[in-house]
Formats: C-alpha cells, sequence, structure tokens
C-alpha cells in the first residue's frame, strides 16, 4: 500500500470517528455544559487517555513497531509473530498490576492530577469515583494498540483505524440509554468508556485472527527482543507524548482557575483534535511502518522522499485547517456546543481557547512525521531530550500566562511548547542528514501558505453579511456555518489547483486505486 494511500485510508476512518466524536460532545455538552459535573468527568477522561497515549500510543507503539516490522522484513511473519506474543504477555500482566495499583491509589494520584478539586470534598469524591470506573480503560485499549502496530506493519490500517469510531458510538448509546440507571449523565459516560474499551479489544482480535496472526497468551518472558524493546518505552514516552504532557500540565493548572476553565479547554481541544487526529495521527501511523522497513534496508533515499512526502500532505491540510479554524472559532463552537446547560458565555471562552490552540496545528501534524524519523532508526535517546525542553518551556509559559490570561494563556502555552517541539526535531533530523527538505516540497509549502491566506480573506470577507444569521437559532447558524464552511473548501481547493500545490493527476490516481479496492 502507497504513502498517500495508506494515509487517506487512516484519515478517512479517523474524520468518520471525529463526527462520531462530535455527536458525543454535542450531547455531552447539553448535558453537562461547562461546570462540575463536566469538570470532573473530563479528569476522569483524561487519565487513563493520558498514559495510553504516552505508553500505548506514544512510547509502546513507537518502540515495538520499528522492532515488529524490522523481524517482519529480516526473518518473516512467524518470526515477528512470536515476537509480538512475548510484547502481549509482558504488556498484560505489567498493566493488570498496573491497573490494581493506581485504582487503589487514586485519591491520592487525583490530588496531584487535579489539585484544585481538593478544597471541594464533594467535587473530589465524584471525580474519584468516575475515574475509578474509566481507568480500566487503559488496559483494554493499549492491548488494542499492539494489535493495531501489528496490522499497521502488515499494511493493513482500516480495521485498526475504525476503533476509535467504537469508542464514540459506545459513549453515545451510554449517554443515551444507561443515564436512567446510574446517579448521573457523567457516570453513564464513565461505564461507557470502560465498555468501549472491551469491545474495542474484541473488534481487533477478531480482524488480527482474520489477518493471519492469531496472537496467543504466552507466559510473560524477558527475551532479548523484548528487553531491547522496553530500553527504549520510557524515553520514548516523553519523545512522542509532549502534546499529551503539555494538556496534563494544562489540566492540572486549569483546575486551579475558575470553574468550567478544564471544560473550556477540553471541548477546544475536542474540535482541534479533528485536524491533528485526521492528518497528523494517519501520517504518523503510516509512515512509521514504511520508513522502519526503508531504513532497515538500507534505503536511505527512499526513506528520505517518505518523510517529505509525508510533510507536505500534513502541511497541504493541516495549514489551511489551522487557518480556518482561527478565523470560524466562534460559530463553530456556537453551532457545536451552544445549546442546553452551555450557554453564549462558555461559547465565547471556548473559542478563544480554540483559536490559540488552533495556532499549532500545523506544529502538532508535522512532529509525528518528524518523530517517526527517530523512532525508525531506534533513536529514542534524541525525542526525550527535545520533550523535556518542550515541556519545561510549557510549564513556565502557563505560570507566566495563566494569572493574566487564564485558560486562554493555558492554551497559548501549548501551542508554543508544540512549535518549539517540531522545530528542534527538525533541525536536529537535518542536521544529522536524515531529512533534507527537497525542492517539491518547499514549493509547495509557500503555495499553500499564500492559497491558506486568500483563503483567510475571504472567509473574512464572508463572515460579514451573515452576523445575523450566525447569531440566531440553532438551526440558522449551522446553515451560516455550512455556508462559510463550503466558501473555504472551494477558494482553498480552486487555488491549491491553480497554484499546482496538488496535482489533479495524484487526485485520479488515489481515486482509481481505492475505487479498485471497493
Amino acid at each position: 500500500m502507497s504513502l498517500l494511500r495508506a494515509i487517506t485510508t487512516v484519515g478517512g476512518f479517523t474524520m468518520l470517528s471525529r463526527i462520531f466524536g462530535f455527536v458525543r460532545d454535542i450531547l455531552v455538552a447539553a448535558l453537562l455544559g461547562a461546570g462540575p459535573l463536566a469538570d470532573a468527568f473530563f479528569v476522569a477522561f483524561k487519565l487513563p487517555n493520558l498514559f495510553r497515549r504516552l505508553f500505548a500510543e506514544g512510547a509502546f507503539n513507537a518502540a515495538f513497531v520499528p522492532q515488529f516490522a524490522g523481524l517482519l522484513e529480516d526473518d518473516g511473519r512467524a518470526r515477528a509473530q512470536v515476537f509480538a506474543e512475548q510484547a502481549l504477555a509482558i504488556l498484560l500482566w505489567s498493566l493488570l498490576v498496573f491497573t490494581m495499583l493506581v485504582e487503589i491509589a487514586m485519591p491520592v494520584i487525583l490530588l496531584g492530577f487535579a489539585p484544585g478539586f481538593a478544597d471541594d470534598p464533594e467535587q473530589f469524591n465524584r471525580t474519584v469515583d468516575l475515574t475509578r470506573l474509566t481507568f480500566p480503560y487503559l488496559l483494554f485499549i493499549s492491548l488494542v494498540s499492539l494489535m493495531a502496530g501489528v496490522l499497521n506493519s502488515l499494511g493493513k490500517f482500516a480495521a485498526a483505524a475504525a476503533t476509535p469510531i467504537l469508542l464514540n458510538i459506545c459513549l453515545i448509546g451510554a449517554i443515551l440509554w444507561l443515564t436512567p440507571f446510574v446517579p448521573s449523565p457523567a457516570h453513564a459516560l464513565a461505564w461507557g468508556v470502560c465498555g468501549a474499551g472491551a469491545v474495542q479489544f474484541v473488534w481487533l482480535l477478531v480482524h488480527c485472527v482474520r489477518a493471519g496472526v492469531p496472537l496467543r497468551l504466552r507466559l510473560p518472558k524477558l527475551t532479548d527482543d523484548v528487553k531491547t524493546m522496553l530500553k527504549r518505552i520510557a524515553p520514548v514516552a516523553i519523545g512522542a507524548g509532549v502534546y499529551q504532557i503539555s494538556l496534563l500540565i494544562d489540566t492540572v493548572i486549569a483546575s486551579l482557575l475558575p470553574s468550567g476553565s478544564i471544560s473550556y479547554l477540553f471541548y477546544a481541544d475536542r474540535v482541534n483534535q479533528l485536524p491533528m487526529g485526521v492528518v497528523g495521527v494517519a501520517v504518523g501511523t503510516a509512515l512509521l511502518p514504511l520508513l522502519s522497513r526503508q531504513v532497515r534496508a538500507g534505503d536511505e533515499a527512499g526513506a528520505d522522499n517518505s518523510m517529505n512526502r509525508a510533510l507536505e500532505f500534513s502541511l497541504f491540510l493541516g495549514v489551511p485547517a489551522a487557518t480556518a479554524l482561527i478565523v470560524l472559532a466562534q460559530p463553530i463552537i456556537a453551532v457545536l456546543f451552544q445549546r442546553g446547560e452551555f450557554g453564549p458565555d462558555q461559547a465565547v471562552a471556548t473559542a478563544g481557547a480554540l483559536a490559540i490552540y488552533a495556532a499549532g496545528i500545523p506544529a502538532y501534524v508535522m512532529v509525528k512525521g518528524l518523530s517517526a524519523g527517530f523512532f525508525a532508526r531506534e533513536d529514542t535517546a534524541t525525542p526525550v531530550k527535545v520533550g523535556l525542553v518542550a515541556v519545561a518551556v510549557n510549564l513556565v509559559l502557563n505560570l507566566i500566562l495563566m494569572k493574566p490570561f487564564l485558560h486562554l494563556g493555558i492554551a497559548a502555552a501549548t501551542a508554543a511548547a508544540a512549535w518549539l517541539n517540531v522545530i528542534l526535531l527538525a533541525v536536529i533530523l537535518y542536521r544529522r542528514g536524515h531529512f533534507r527538505p527537497d525542492e517539491r516540497l518547499m514549493s509547495r509549502l509557500k503555495r499553500i501558505l499564500l492559497a491558506s491566506v486568500i483563503m483567510a480573506a475571504a472567509l473574512i470577507y464572508g463572515i460579514r453579511p451573515l452576523g445575523e444569521i450566525l447569531s440566531g437559532d440553532e438551526l440558522t447558524r449551522a446553515g451560516g456555518l455550512a455556508v462559510l464552511v463550503v466558501l473555504g473548501l472551494v477558494v482553498y481547493g480552486l487555488l491549491a489547483l491553480v497554484l499546482r500545490t496538488v496535482s489533479p493527476n495524484h487526485i485520479r490516481r488515489l481515486m482509481t486505486r481505492r475505487a479498485a479496492d471497493t
């Protein structure tokens, strides 16, 4: 499967997942608003997801995939499968112990994760209860991440890319049908998170069997391959998870700000995650196995070309997405969330955070491709050093900006740290000769920037005559936003063709390949 086709496969399923996610978030905003109950659930949801993104999708996946892909390239599927089963055993038993310890120590852990809740015993105890319900999700989704790495390395991206859809469907079902039987909608969502992990696990287990790699459960054993993998996990956790660590810092500090601050940042980040997931995650997921095989085979020219094409695709979608979210932050938040317990004031506060978060989107999506350049070469020391610098800067900026700008200062610190991270990674790869921006990438970057600026001007001009429509009822606001979205897509799409930032031949070839697969 070609890189572009793999990216579009992952990105397409991720886009579908994000659509279901927005339905979920609309329901959550309507029922929970941006108050104490919402803050408690978002903390409970973030804790297992933080560990998932750091250690399962971040560290474990980044250490496991290059090693599995290398064994697949050198020794064949049978040898690689044995390694996957050994890794599965270590991961399963380690997470069982870890999950039980965290469940017992949850009150102490939440004192560090949300210290601002300690002054309100009711809020603190509610958050402890909800987090104990959500945390087992980590066990299931970590095993899912391993199986996804196996399937991705075999060139089978669809099943793994579809797993987040199952999470959102389970949460939608929980909030609609389980709410009457539990103390609050937040409790229903917490149960839904735990159940979704089990559903996702069964889904990928079945697809691994269909792909001819049924992963059998072994007794844990520290083989040489497993020891090598474990040595790489700890540093990669920071190198691959800078954004997640930044969000953790955001949550800790936001818990010290006025009620609702955590919710504003959560809702803004959910919208911000759309281009990050569709572009950034898709690029990183598709690029790492390919780059690992190319590096293992000694094809440095092919690896450099893959890196350039991945960054080109990231910027082609990431820059206009950031531009559009900055310009349209207010109407987007109003259409998605402004109803029920989520009023106009909450919409304004959330829109401000979204606009600032969006400024970092190009960095968020590029870092996935640049990180793959290190992980494919089994270098975990460098990303951890860069990650530590970025996290330290994020923390310092948070402390400086939180008082005068409240939650907006937290969002700004996160975006700034993301840009620092991507710049340092790019410079280091360049100096080592592992990444050389080619003429095509630099030429198209200039055209992408020009097209995005013109699109922004068109959107700003288009907002003015729609002022009354965008401040009307729900249906009217949605119609006005749809007009602006179509305007932005048409303007950028036409400019992309005129300025030749994308080739019509590439689009036709991609569509022909995808049609042949269906």
